[in-house]
C-alpha cells in the first residue's frame, strides 16, 4: 500500500472512491480541494491509500494558518465532515499516520479529523457541535406531519403569507440575504468568490433556493446534493425573513423539493450546543448526533476552542453585530477565511 498526493489526473478516480465509500461525504470530494484554494488561499494536500493500481482510502487535509488563530491541519477545513474515509483498518491507519507525519513536518499546532463516526482510534475528542440528520418519507405530507406541531404551524404561516420559493442560477441574491444574517450573528461574512466557485465546481450538485415575498427575495439558501441527502449548508435572511416565517419556509421547501428528486435523507447540519441554530433544529423534531471531532497536538498545549461561544471572542461578536452590512461584506472575508 501506497499513500499519495491527488493531482488532476486522477480526481475522477477519487471522485468515484468518494461516492462509492459509506464512510464519505459530499465534504471528501476532490472539488474542494479548487474551492479552498482559489477563494480562501489555503494549501491544500489530499491524500490517498493506493493498492495495486485503485484507490482504497481518501484523507482531504487543508492548512490554515493565521496570525489571529494559529496554524492547523484539518481534514476538512471550512467543512462539517472529514477524516479518512477507507475501504480497510489497514487504509485508515496508513492514512491517519502520513497525516500525523505532515502535521509534525509542518509544525502546526494540531491535526483535526473532523470525523461524523467515531474511529475508535483513541485520540483526544472535544465535546462541542453535534449535527442533525433525519430519514425523509417519500410522501411530502407525512413530512410534514412529522414535524413538530409548532414548527409546523410556522411553517403554515410563511405559506399563508404568500412566500414561494425559486431556485436561482447565479449568487447575488443569496449573498446578500447570507451576509445580511451572519452579520446579525456576529460573524464575519466570507467572500463572494466562495460561493461562485462552489457553483462552478460542484454544478448541479451545488443549488440555491430563494425565498421571494411578493416578488422580492427575504432568504435564500445554498444546498450540496450527495447520493441520496440534501444538506442546507450556507443560508439566511433579511431583516423581514423573522416576521414572515422565511427561513421555516424556505427549510420545508428543501426538503419538499429533495423528496421530489428521491432523496432520502436531510443534513441540517453542524450546530454548537446551547445555540440558536440547535434549538431551531430541535423544533424540527431533529435528535442531535454528537460529532467525535479527533485532535493530535503537535506544538498546542490543549485542544483549540476558536468559536464565537468563547469568551475570548465575545467583545468581538458583539461589535461586529453593529456594522453596516456593507462594512461587514469589504471586511469580513479577510477575517472569515481564516476560519477554518
Amino acid at each position: 500500500m501506497q499513500i499519495k498526493v491527488l493531482d488532476e489526473s486522477r480526481e475522477g478516480e477519487w471522485d468515484a472512491f468518494v461516492e462509492a465509500c459509506p464512510e464519505a461525504s459530499f465534504f471528501h470530494k476532490a472539488g474542494w480541494k479548487r474551492v479552498v484554494e482559489q477563494a480562501l488561499g489555503h494549501p491544500q494536500t489530499f491524500l490517498y491509500a493506493e493498492e495495486s493500481g485503485r484507490i482504497v482510502g481518501v484523507l482531504p487535509l487543508g492548512q490554515v494558518k493565521s496570525l489571529l488563530f494559529g496554524n492547523a491541519l484539518i481534514s476538512s477545513p471550512f467543512c462539517v465532515y472529514g477524516g479518512v474515509a477507507a475501504e480497510s483498518p489497514e487504509a485508515r491507519q496508513a492514512l491517519e499516520e502520513h497525516a500525523v507525519h505532515m502535521a509534525r513536518q509542518f509544525q502546526v499546532d494540531y491535526l483535526e479529523f473532523r470525523n461524523r463516526i467515531a474511529t475508535g482510534s483513541g485520540r483526544p475528542t472535544k465535546s462541542l457541535y453535534v449535527t442533525f440528520r433525519k430519514t425523509l418519507d417519500p410522501d411530502p405530507d407525512q413530512n410534514m406531519n412529522a414535524v413538530p406541531r409548532k414548527q409546523r404551524a410556522m411553517i403554515r404561516k410563511g405559506i399563508a403569507a404568500g412566500l414561494s420559493s425559486v431556485i436561482d442560477t447565479g449568487v447575488d441574491r443569496f449573498y446578500d440575504a447570507y451576509a445580511e444574517s451572519v452579520r446579525n450573528l456576529g460573524t464575519p461574512v466570507f467572500p463572494k468568490r466562495l460561493f461562485i466557485l462552489l457553483k462552478q465546481v460542484f454544478g448541479e450538485a451545488c443549488e440555491i433556493l430563494t425565498v421571494e415575498y411578493q416578488g422580492r427575495p427575504v432568504a435564500s439558501v445554498m444546498n450540496f446534493y450527495f447520493r441520496d441527502e440534501v444538506l442546507p449548508y450556507y443560508g439566511g435572511g433579511i431583516e423581514q425573513a423573522r416576521d414572515l416565517k422565511a427561513n421555516d419556509f424556505m427549510y420545508w421547501e428543501v426538503m419538499r423539493r429533495a423528496v421530489a428528486k428521491g432523496v432520502r435523507v436531510f443534513d441540517f447540519g453542524r450546530s454548537k450546543e446551547g445555540t440558536g441554530s440547535y434549538r431551531f433544529k430541535t423544533h424540527w423534531g431533529f435528535e442531535p448526533e454528537p460529532l467525535p471531532y479527533e485532535y493530535e497536538l503537535v506544538r498546542a498545549g490543549k485542544m483549540p476552542d476558536i468559536n464565537p461561544l468563547n469568551p475570548k471572542y465575545r467583545l468581538f461578536v458583539a461589535a461586529w453585530r453593529h456594522l453596516p452590512v456593507p462594512v461587514s461584506k469589504l471586511v469580513g472575508p479577510w477575517i472569515a477565511r481564516n476560519l477554518g
